[in-house]
């Protein structure tokens, strides 16, 4: 009686370990639709994302008129359980990966003819969809 005792005492507890191989980043991350900083983690379903660098970001200045929209493209960590990938998302456009849809929904500040953007100031919004 004393063991099953003690059985039904621990089990709630067991709902608290950390499952091996989960991905962390240390500590916690943003929740899916917040705007993060540049290396700074945010789940996307069951996988956490970070924005590492931008790769291009040719956007149209919002004081000017341009031909082309441009586009933004950020280097993203994709990190799931038993895998990690690095990937070009760009602002707008899907990215497949192992049946995993991720899609950079926005990115500010938006660009301007007068100033370059600090790479401190840029905020993304990575969503799995």
């Amino acid at each position: 009686m004393k063991t099953y005792l003690a059985a039904l005492l621990l089990a709630p507890l067991s709902a608290c370990a950390i499952i091996p191989g989960t991905p962390m980043a240390n500590g916690d991350a943003a929740a899916q639709g917040t705007a993060v900083r540049m290396g700074e983690p945010v789940w996307a379903g069951d996988t956490i994302v970070t924005p590492l660098a931008v790769a291009e970001d040719s956007r149209c200045p919002a004081n000017a008129r341009c031909v082309w929209a441009g586009k933004l493209t950020v280097s993203t960590r994709i990190a799931a359980t038993h895998w990690t990938q690095t990937a070009p998302l760009t602002l707008g456009e899907p990215y497949t990966v192992l049946g995993r849809t991720y899609t950079l929904v926005s990115a500010t500040p938006e660009k301007t003819t007068d100033r370059e953007i600090p790479v401190r100031d840029y905020r993304f919004v990575i969503e799995r969809r």
